[in-house]
């Protein structure tokens, strides 16, 4: 299986899970922040990968960074690191196929910010979500000042920062911090469900799906339009393209069989 001490990654089906376990708390030291990184890069890179997963476990998806590691750095020491922090997670939001994290339990701080990584997020309707950072007297570093705002607004995510509460599951899908709430139970099982669909549709348009949305937010209109077009214009290269679209005339919508190429 590979992966790491902390972090492995579990194929079946086209679905790929990137596991979090270190136990208790799946707390986000170094070593984890690299080994998610791996994995992040192999889940890329694989064929058989078609969607992927991220899960901390049936109790916790993960509470934070590791503190007791973080306390004892000082500036020259976080100068140096903070580019390696944010990056690792990053890799996460690279993964150029749909991406869905499972929370159950806590996902706090920089677990947080690794759930704001992924496309999707289902969370437990125990799941308690939030960047706590500013209790510590930091803000989020590996991404939620600007993936958190880009998410819900400037005006919630700054509430959501500056005091560093928690939230619950059911404001946290009021507001759109997860997407979808389910029994904690059923969290990992409803995420292989929703995988599972990504992985049988047609890999290289959900790959410039998620390219021209993405691409797109982080520059204007008019770039993000022309982004779209030469992605739209590419697909026509593509053996799902010419699959969709035979079946659609013969058999109406939604009954092509996609075969990734």
């Amino acid at each position: 299986m590979p992966g790491g001490e902390f972090v492995t990654l579990e194929v079946a089906d086209g679905v790929g899970t990137i596991r979090l376990a270190r136990p208790p708390m799946n707390a986000l030291n170094r070593q984890l922040q690299e080994e998610i990184r791996g994995c992040a890069l192999e889940s890329g890179a694989r064929e058989d990968i078609r969607a992927v997963i991220v899960y901390g476990g049936e109790k916790v998806f993960a509470a934070g960074a590791d503190i007791k590691e973080m306390s004892s750095l000082t500036y020259n020491d976080m100068a140096s690191r903070a580019h390696e922090l944010s990056s690792s997670f990053s890799a996460v939001a690279a993964i150029p196929k749909p991406t869905i994290a499972a929370i159950t339990g806590y996902a706090l701080g920089g677990g947080y910010e690794l759930a704001l990584c992924c496309d999707f997020r289902i969370a437990g309707d125990n799941a308690k979500v939030g960047q706590p950072e500013i209790l510590l007297g930091i803000i989020p570093g590996a991404g939620g000042t600007q993936r958190l705002s880009r998410l819900i607004g400037p005006a919630k995510a700054k509430d959501i920062v500056y005091t560093g509460r928690f939230v619950g599951a059911e404001e946290a899908l009021a507001i759109g911090m997860v997407d979808v709430v389910v029994a904690p139970d059923d969290v990992y099982s409803t995420a292989v469900q929703m995988a599972a669909k990504f992985a049988k549709g047609p890999a290289a348009a959900l790959r410039a799906a998620k390219a021209a949305i993405d691409g797109g937010l982080d520059g204007d209109l008019s770039s993000g339009l022309k982004l779209e077009s030469t992605l739209f214009a590419a697909l026509f290269a593509t053996e799902d393209q010419k699959i969709g679209m035979e079946s659609f005339v013969e058999n109406g919508p939604g009954k092509a069989e996609f075969t990734g190429r």
